[in-house]
Formats: structure tokens, sequence, C-alpha cells
């Protein structure tokens, strides 16, 4: 063996038996292994409410950048969260943008309509941003809801329906694609009954979408069928549980469903919950485990969890963190430029699951934008009043802020962390 062999093979023994000698001076007698850093897919543990806003601002100036219909209903949703985002942050950029887009839109005339689709966010954005009649969005908030309450097509019943792809199909996106208008013509016009319609509706949904042995929504029921399928969308079931939002948050905390309206809330929460993945997200097909994760759903979801802690419908202690998970994903989907991936294109139904696997995803969809800075504006809200901490390497959610540096402690009665010293 020549010089130069034997200085690499004895670098070589050295090598490994400094590997071996680490690994030995690692045990359970010297180490607390339990703080060992985990090799997580996604960030995981502090969460601060500035790097929320970064993100939120970079979808924005993309908003600004990118090429959108402004008269979409996916961007009736960016619409709404852009005014949340300007009641969270004190900022008038984000109205701005939506008083100028919206003044496009009425700069013509009033489309014809044929869908749900074609007014029901985009009517409700308005009557937000105009907050009670007498505005310059009177004339096209008459007509869109003109249309929602009288001229869409609908069961004997008096509920949403279609004529496709079966005649007198349900489809579970109508849930948010008209009740929440309804709901807000209600209070921009003074009309209680109106309120009482759209809860009404909102039952009629969940008497036939919702799947009790998993606490989450089918997206296709045709009216009449014996045997319903049972394929469960993410999305789907993120407008059936914004729409819930929407209503605990505009019906009147005196009206004789508003119990109904919360337990449903919670339940549809609960089985969501146990359906999140290990990586913050959950799949387009939601009890479908080997379906792709999805973008948008999961915005939808961290923003009504965050939504419905900051009201005090559910716990932070026991959903913040889901919230927060939720979000660390989501910030992964946001690229340099302010795009978010990962979002499932325009869907429309089928009864098998292949559609579904293989719907494709693009940052061009607007479906992602809306609730990407809307889960953003509620997450930053979220942090104003609650404090995120790692305790035992777990991420907890605290109502005071814990200042002490130990990564394990106690809690005392004050709610104040107290160090244990273990090593």
């Amino acid at each position: 063996m020549n010089t130069r062999h034997f200085l690499l093979a004895l670098t070589c023994v050295l090598l490994l038996a400094q590997t071996l000698h680490a690994e030995e001076e690692i045990n359970d007698q010297n180490t607390p292994l339990h703080l060992l850093a985990p090799d997580y897919k996604m960030p995981y543990g502090a969460l601060k409410s500035e790097d929320v806003k970064a993100t939120l601002d970079r979808v924005f100036s993309w908003c600004n950048e990118g090429t959108f219909r402004l008269d979409s209903y996916e961007w009736g949703i960016t619409y709404q969260a852009l005014m949340r985002a300007s009641d969270v942050t004190g900022e008038k950029q984000y109205r701005d943008y939506v008083d100028k887009s919206l003044k496009k839109v009425i700069s013509n005339p009033l489309r014809r309509l044929t869908a749900l689709d074609d007014c029901g966010t985009i009517t409700t954005a308005m009557m937000k941003f105009e907050g009670k009649k007498g505005g310059k969005y009177d004339k096209y908030i008459n007509g869109y809801n003109d249309f929602i309450f009288n001229k869409q097509y609908k069961l004997p019943n008096g509920m949403f329906a279609r004529t496709r792809p079966q005649f007198n199909t349900i489809w579970l996106d109508d849930i948010y694609m008209g009740i929440p208008a309804m709901a807000e013509y209600a209070l921009w016009a003074g009309d209680s009954k109106k309120m009482d319609e759209a809860v009404t509706m909102f039952f009629q949904f969940v008497e036939r979408m919702w799947r009790p042995e998993k606490n989450i929504y089918r997206h296709g029921y045709v009216e009449g069928l014996a045997q319903q399928p049972t394929y469960s969308w993410g999305r789907a079931n993120g407008w059936a549980l914004l729409t819930n939002t929407e209503l605990l948050d505009m019906v009147p905390v005196s009206h004789p469903m508003r119990e109904a309206l919360l337990e449903q809330y919670r339940k549809h929460l609960k089985g969501l919950c146990d359906l999140q993945s290990s990586e913050g997200l959950w799949h387009q097909l939601l009890d479908r485990s080997d379906s792709y994760l999805e973008t948008s759903c999961t915005a939808i979801y961290c923003y009504c969890i965050a939504r419905g802690i900051n009201q005090g419908w559910i716990e932070g202690i026991t959903y913040g963190g889901v919230a927060q998970l939720a979000w660390h994903a989501l910030s992964t989907k946001v690229d340099e430029r302010g795009r978010v991936l990962g979002t499932c294109v325009g869907t429309g139904m089928a009864f098998d699951p292949a559609f579904y696997y293989y719907r494709p995803v693009s940052s061009a969809a607007a479906h992602g934008y809306g609730p990407m800075l809307w889960a953003a504006a509620e997450m930053i809200e979220l942090l104003k009043h609650w404090y995120p901490r790692t305790n035992d390497s777990g991420l907890h959610y605290y109502s005071t802020e814990q200042t002490n540096p130990a990564p394990l402690f106690f809690l005392t009665p004050d709610g104040k962390g107290e160090s244990i010293n273990e090593w």
C-alpha cells in the first residue's frame, strides 16, 4: 500500500471512530432526548405577527401585479379578505385596492347573471364595503340579490340547486355562493325574514350533504337518489365552514337557531381536525390521505379556526395549534413573487375519486388568494391575544405571554410559567 492510500484509509478509520465516539456520548443519562430537534417538513414553533404580515403583503403585491378577473367570485372573496386585513392592521392600502377595483366593476353595465357564482361573493363584498343603503353600489347590490332570491334555480322547497351534471343536483359550493349574500342583505336591508331564509337554507344543506359518520360534508347530492355519492372535496367543505362562520358573524345572538349554528360549526371543526395532515395541510379529498395536499381549502380552514378563537366560539388552547400548523404550512406555499402555489383549479363534480385526484393545481387559480389573505389577517389578529410557545418541544397557545426561557416549564395558577430543570 503506498503512502497516499495508507493516509486515506487512516483518515476514514479515524472519522468512523470519531463518529462512533460522538454517538456513544449521547445517551439517556446525559442528554434530554425528548428535546432533540425533530425533522419537520414545515416550520414549527414560534410565530410572529410581522412574519405573517410579510407573507400577506407578498400575496397582496401579486394581486396587484397578476392578471385576475375583478368581477369573479374568487375576487369577491379577495375583497372581503382585504377589508379584514385593513381592519386588523389599520392600513388603508388594502381597502383602497377594494375601492378601486369595485369602481371598475360598476363602470360596466350589470352583466347577465346565470349562476350564483356570478353575483354572490361580489354583492357580499359590496355590502360589507358600503355598510348601509344609499351608496354607489345600490343598483348592483339590488340586481345581484334579485337574482339570488328570485331567479336562481331552486328545488320546490326553496333550496339552491342546479340542473347539471344531473337534474336537481345540489352542489355544496352553492352554500357559500348564495347564503352569506342572503344574510348580509338581510342586515343591509334591515329584513329579518331574509336572515331566517338564509339560516333555513343552511340547514337544508346540512340535512342532505352532512356525513355524520365523519363530521364532514359530501360535495354533491342528487335529489331523489337512494344511494348518494360520498366524495368530500376539500374546498367545498371550506365553503361550508366559511358559510357557517359568516352566519355566526351575522346572525343575532337572540336568533333561535344560533346555538344550532354554533354546534354545527364545532362538529365540522372536530371532523376536519381529525383529518389534518402531519404537514399542516388538508387533502384534496379530505378522507383520502393518498390524494394531494391542497392549499385553498387549508387557507379557508385556517381562517375559520382563527376567527372562531378570536370570536370566542372555540377555545384557543385546543385549536390555536391547529390554526398555526395550518398557517406554517400555508407560508411555504407562497413564492418570492407572492404567487399562491398548490391551489386546485376550478372544479366541477364527478361521482368517482379519479376526477378529484387528478384535478390540476396552478398559481394562476384565483381561488387561493382570498383565502390566503383572509387566513393571514385573522392570524395577525389571533397573535394580538394569544401567545404561542413551545413547551417540552410541543407548540401550545397561552393567554398570557410566557417569558421563561426554559424549554420545559410548569404553569402556575396565574398562568405564568415556572421553570423545571431536569438536567
